[in-house]
């Protein structure tokens, strides 16, 4: 038969997990814990399978204000067609690059030899060019300037998150 289990014997989840996570670093940021005891009691919370297991790691903390949002950097607010474009600068810079150096080369050698000769840089243009084409097309359909938009964002806040946390630690 089976008897009522306590609540210290039931599993914990992620979010439980998370929020002793979140209490042990709130007082880490209030001094109250050490860093490699913070350390140790964040590997604990992570490990634990029970309640009975998260909460002595809480126990001798005071309860904490819930921590403070994370600063979000909001995506900026860019028309589609000026991230398109963007997109579209980017995916044919390198492009417009080589075809104009080879086409440089090209027009040096026809003057240096007096005529004009087959106009080569086409091998290189062309083909390059019938991908870069095609490049284009799909990611326009399906989204790819606003998706690179928001992997440069979320790109950001790991870096701002990491200059704030050398920041504290520097305190």
């Amino acid at each position: 038969m089976l008897g009522r289990m306590g609540r210290d014997e039931m599993r914990a989840g992620n979010a439980d997990r998370e929020a002793v996570a979140d209490q042990l670093r709130a007082a880490l940021e209030e001094g109250r814990l050490e860093l490699d005891e913070y350390d140790d009691r964040v590997r604990q919370a992570y490990a634990a399978k029970t309640y009975g297991e998260l909460s002595p790691l809480l126990r001798d903390l005071p309860a904490a204000a819930p921590p403070a949002p994370r600063p979000v950097v909001a995506a900026p607010e860019v028309p589609s067609r000026e991230l398109a474009l963007r997109w579209l600068g980017e995916v044919w810079a390198s492009w417009v690059a080589v075809v104009g150096m080879t086409s440089a080369i090209w027009a040096v050698t026809c003057l240096a030899g007096g005529d004009l000769q087959y106009f080569w840089p086409f091998w290189v243009a062309v083909p390059w060019g019938a991908v870069l084409v095609w490049v284009s097309l799909m990611g326009l359909a399906t989204g790819e300037p606003r998706k690179q938009a928001d992997k440069k964002v979320r790109k950001a806040e790991r870096k701002q998150l990491k200059a704030a946390q050398r920041e504290k630690n520097v305190r």
